[in-house]
């Protein structure tokens, strides 16, 4: 990875940034506590967020990182009767949409969800 990719990812999960791993799973996807104290994300946020979730395969892999708490690339392939260019690229579409994050760890991404973003979505949504 460049370090333009890298900088690219920071800018676009604020939380990740200052992170160097992922969190332990207790902490990835406690959505309920990670909403006190989140404010609605701006227009322009909140719409990138809910077309990221415009397509079934998306909300399919939400759900699997939900169940597994956090698993890598290959494993939401086989969920999926998908490509794995295909995986990648829906992967790819929600953690831009702050709504997943991945940790590459050697030649894998290992993802899980964002409690972060998706507390701002939820807040989001609840504010319209």
């Amino acid at each position: 990875m460049t370090m333009s990719t890298t900088k690219t990812r920071s800018r676009r999960d604020p939380v990740a940034a200052g992170r160097t791993s992922l969190p332990l799973a207790d902490e990835c996807c406690d959505v309920a506590a990670a909403v006190a104290g989140v404010s609605p994300p701006d227009d322009e946020t909140l719409a990138a967020m809910a077309k990221a979730l415009g397509h079934p395969a998306r909300v399919k892999i939400l759900r699997v990182l939900d169940e597994r708490q956090a698993c890598v690339t290959g494993d939401v392939v086989a969920e999926l009767a998908l490509a794995q260019s295909t995986v990648s690229e829906h992967l790819r579409i929600l953690r831009e949409a702050g709504l997943i994050q991945g940790e590459i760890e050697g030649p894998r991404t290992r993802y899980c969800i964002s409690t972060a973003g998706l507390a701002a979505l939820k807040v989001g949504i609840a504010a319209l």
